[in-house]
């Protein structure tokens, strides 16, 4: 372990498209005593001639983790974009060393530059990194009206987005594109996305968008309409979805294992709750699976994993959730490993449609507690020339704390 009275060998430094005119005098200082300075190649050349030896950090960025950390107990900086610790290399760093290794001195972030130059209020702005991320992401923050600032890779990832937002039946909405910010090659372009065809624009770039358009916005309740799930008929409906996502109460930093995930839409519905959420979807059908996968990918979230499989057997080598849901192939044998397996204060909520399944929630709602439910839904539907009620399968629902 690194003795934290040991004076940091690491200096972080964040720096912008002004080289070393932005760095603070403790950054100056740190790269004037450095014995390494390391760094992408764009960031080494915004500098002066250094004294020192200089490593350019290589493609891909964790292939020179390793190498960085061969150099522990060396005056080593390392140049990063802006602010490190904001969709910056800062953490994929200090994840590797011991509090006391490393010291940073961030710059302005490229948001805080982006808002500052369109006046936007930050903290009222979705901020969102996209540089190895697929533009699905932004699908839950696309509301007319709304604003984001979003970091992408390049110029051609641009035109990619502004693609993606008119697909969507957002054209629309309004694209500030904000090259080089902070130097001297710094522009800004205002375009619609349905007009954007320019590849001839300059990395590093952020974009300013202000949403507007007639697609489809993502509900923030649980319980999203059916239409927006890809689906074989093996999907848990709306009003039994909400109800199973109330019973499960999602909260901020927490894991779902979602087994016998159909189409994937508890678990999905559970990642909506919080970005900070993740899921593990077990599903033996490799068809629904790859679906699963699908609309994962198509509102945003893909954070869920899926693992091809059948529960109970699927389930081994797979850290314990906070919560559960079984909503296909409910059996004696999964129940007990659930049992056996998950730590107390876990939250197991199981859905049953059939009688067998029902009374083995029965039996076990007896034998362990909890609430157990019976849902009958029934909807309004043509009948001859007036309307009835068409009654679904009822559904009984077992919720439990371990």
């Amino acid at each position: 372990m690194f003795d934290m009275a040991d004076t940091p060998w690491l200096t972080i430094i964040g720096i912008g498209e002004d080289g070393v005119n932005g760095l603070s005098a403790s950054a100056k200082a740190a790269l004037a005593q450095a014995e390494l300075v390391t760094g992408a190649t764009r960031h080494l050349a915004l500098l002066p001639d250094l004294k020192c030896a200089v490593e350019p950090w290589p493609v891909p960025f964790g292939d020179g983790v390793t190498r960085l950390l061969a150099h522990r107990g060396k005056r080593v900086a390392m140049l990063v974009s802006g602010d490190p610790f904001w969709f910056g290399a800062g953490t994929s760093i200090t994840r590797h060393l011991d509090p006391g290794e490393w010291v940073a001195n961030p710059a302005p972030s490229t948001f805080g530059l982006a808002a500052s130059r369109l006046g936007w209020p930050i903290e009222e702005t979705s901020c969102v990194g996209l540089h190895a991320a697929p533009f699905t992401r932004l699908r839950q923050h696309i509301v007319p009206g709304r604003r984001a600032i979003v970091l992408v890779r390049d110029g051609a990832a641009v035109v990619g987005l502004a693609r993606y937002l008119s697909d969507l039946g957002f054209g629309q909405s309004r694209l500030h594109i904000l090259e080089a910010l902070g130097g001297p090659r710094e522009r800004v372009r205002d375009i619609a996305a349905a007009d954007l065809d320019d590849d001839g624009i300059v990395h590093p770039v952020a974009v300013g968008i202000v949403y507007a358009g007639q697609g489809k916005v993502v509900p923030r309740t649980a319980g999203l309409p059916d239409t927006w799930f890809d689906h074989d008929g093996q999907l848990t409906k709306r009003p039994v979805r909400a109800l199973t996502l109330s019973a499960l109460a999602p909260k901020p930093g927490e894991t779902l294992w979602d087994i016998g995930a159909g189409s994937g839409s508890i678990g999905i519905e559970w990642l909506l709750a919080h970005p900070s959420t993740h899921a593990t979807a077990f599903e033996a059908d490799p068809i629904r699976a790859s679906r699963a996968e699908s609309n994962a990918a198509a509102l945003g979230v893909d954070r869920l994993r899926v693992i091809r499989g059948r529960a109970p057997e699927a389930l081994e080598g797979h850290a314990a959730p906070d919560a559960v849901f079984v909503g296909g192939g409910v059996s004696e044998a999964v129940l007990e490993t659930l049992w056996a397996r998950l730590p107390a204060g876990a939250r197991l909520v199981a859905n049953a449609v059939t009688l067998e399944s029902e009374a083995l929630l029965a039996r076990w709602h007896g034998l362990k507690g909890g609430t157990l439910l019976r849902l009958d839904l029934s909807e309004a539907s043509p009948l001859g020339t007036r309307r009835g009620w068409r009654a679904s399968y009822p559904v009984v629902q077992w919720s439990v704390t371990l």
